[in-house]
């Protein structure tokens, strides 16, 4: 029998990978120290690692070496190398292979100054690691926190650094600073039970805004979130950036690079033979597109489950939505894929304006005082669909938008036309209680607006939603608005309350708690 030798030597910190949310773990740590923050670390100069060696006792040569920061998951991770070799040759890996020996190593000592290995566990920078206990989670690969997850604070500091980073590797429609930001005038009011859910759940920022005046402004503190989130942090939206999108297809219309919101998509060749193509805008704008076939708001693409923000619509065009056709059902189905179909659409027919017309919507209109940007698909040209509703903007930016939404509306701009149109053509969710996260629920959806919330009977609030609990609320008859970033959001530890936070400054004014 062919003898063979097989050396796998995996040197890394569980904390330290190259890429995702593992890969943000050392940039963290490295971040926490770089910023004088060492209470969250434990300083570290002899890197101290474990290696354990697997033998094969039928084959003494078949070695395999596997290195961890723990004694025990190295053990755990030599045994399963060694088996998984054994597997693959065709053999019985039952009492086959065992833990021959497990030692104490320091690679930055033991390992050749400069080699790969040195390089690859970071010896040539500060050895340390953090004391929070950070869990990573499993959702979309640790990206996101699990909607059910109760974590804790270590964990919860990390995701607020983890998603700011997640920005890496993608590319953006980035819009520069207004040159005149709206400046906001201020009536503050202490709101004890404001401060209280900040310092008790996962709010990293509640603006509440009143006829033209700030009433209530609090931002997470620094024995909370307050080390990393600050007045110009580019937050994810989330979902939010779903609205966004629908605003910016409103400018589009007005702008005359589309005849209107009954428009149907069969001039956009990218997507010729999908059910899209055969779609009105108003359809997809109003999550009726007739895709529950192919999407899963969950899971991605039903075929193959690829996400749809991680791919351009070329791609989906040409496997899972070939000679695709479209349900004869118009209900309310909530994904994501719609939303980025709409958006590239508006890429595709306002062709090279496409940055122009974002510049006029939010440096010009909505005045932004730090930049902002959509995500998209890095170097993929626009003709391919690489744009998604993935959008960040600063905490007051995000007022300075919803104020636009609201002053469009109110002075029946062009666009404040629009807005009234899809309020109009607003479409029942057919949803219960429970289907959706208590801050998204709303009884109807009017062009990617959640609408007609539960305590808000016959007002016209429009609503944008996003994962882990992003909520704006925009009273466009009573210049009300309520803007609330957060981090995570569950039905236990990490619920805010909703009817105190969203719906009641909403329906009656901020009152002093």
């Amino acid at each position: 029998m062919k003898k063979f030798l097989i050396f796998f030597l995996i040197f890394t910190f569980s904390s330290n990978a190259f890429g995702g949310p593992a890969g943000s773990l050392y940039k963290f740590n490295k971040w926490l120290y770089d910023n004088g923050h060492h209470q969250y670390l434990n300083l570290d100069t002899d890197g101290t690692l474990y290696k354990a060696v697997a033998k094969n006792k039928k084959e003494p040569l078949a070695i395999i070496y596997r290195t961890h920061i723990s004694e025990s998951s190295a053990k755990i991770n030599a045994m399963e190398a060694c088996e998984l070799n054994f597997k693959a040759h065709g053999k019985k890996i039952q009492k086959a292979c065992y833990i021959h020996s497990v030692q104490k190593i320091n690679p930055c000592k033991n390992e050749p100054k400069y080699s790969q290995a040195w390089y690859y566990n970071k010896c040539d920078q500060p050895q340390y690691k953090n004391n929070l206990d950070i869990k990573l989670s499993t959702r979309g690969g640790g990206n996101e926190i699990n909607y059910h997850d109760n974590p804790n604070f270590g964990t919860l500091l990390f995701y607020v650094f983890h998603y700011l980073e997640d920005t890496k590797g993608f590319g953006r429609y980035l819009i520069q600073p207004s040159k005149n930001p709206i400046k906001f005038n201020s009536d503050l009011r202490d709101d004890k039970f404001v401060k209280k859910q900040l310092q008790t759940k996962a709010i990293l920022s509640y603006l509440y805004f009143e006829n033209d005046k700030i009433i209530i402004d609090e931002i997470t503190p620094n024995d909370r979130f307050g080390i990393i989130f600050k007045n110009d942090t580019k937050w994810n939206s989330m979902s939010m950036g779903k609205s966004l999108v629908s605003y910016v297809t409103g400018h589009a219309i007005c702008g005359g690079y589309i005849d209107s919101i009954d428009s149907t998509l069969n001039d956009w060749p990218l997507i010729k033979d999908t059910l899209y193509s055969k779609k009105k805008l108003i359809d997809i704008l109003n999550m009726a597109a007739g895709d529950q076939n192919y999407v899963d708001d969950n899971d991605g693409l039903k075929k193959t489950g690829r996400w749809y923000n991680s791919h351009p619509i070329s791609s989906f065009a040409n496997m899972e939505l070939k000679n695709s056709e479209p349900t004869n059902s118009k209900k309310y189905y909530y994904n994501g894929l719609a939303t980025n179909i709409i958006m590239n659409y508006v890429i595709h027919k306002t062709n090279k304006d496409f940055q122009k017309l974002l510049n006029e919507i939010f440096q010009k209109k909505a005045r932004v005082e730090n930049s902002v940007f959509f995500m998209k698909q890095k170097k993929v040209p626009d003709e391919w669909g690489p744009g998604r509703y993935s959008f960040r903007a600063s905490r007051y930016d995000y007022l300075r938008i919803a104020k636009a939404i609201m002053d469009d509306y109110q002075n029946d701009t062009c666009v404040g036309k629009y807005l009234k149109e899809i309020h109009e053509r607003r479409i029942k969710k057919d949803i219960k209680k429970g289907d959706e996260p208590a801050f998204n629920f709303s009884y109807s959806y009017g062009g990617q607006f959640h609408m007609d919330y539960p305590g808000l009977k016959n007002r016209v609030v429009f609503g944008l939603g996003g994962f882990g609990g992003q909520a704006i609320l925009i009273d466009v008859e009573n210049s009300r608005i309520v803007v609330l970033n957060n981090l995570h959001f569950n039905n236990k530890k990490f619920k805010y309350n909703v009817k105190k936070l969203l719906i009641d400054p909403i329906k009656k004014g901020k009152q002093i708690n």
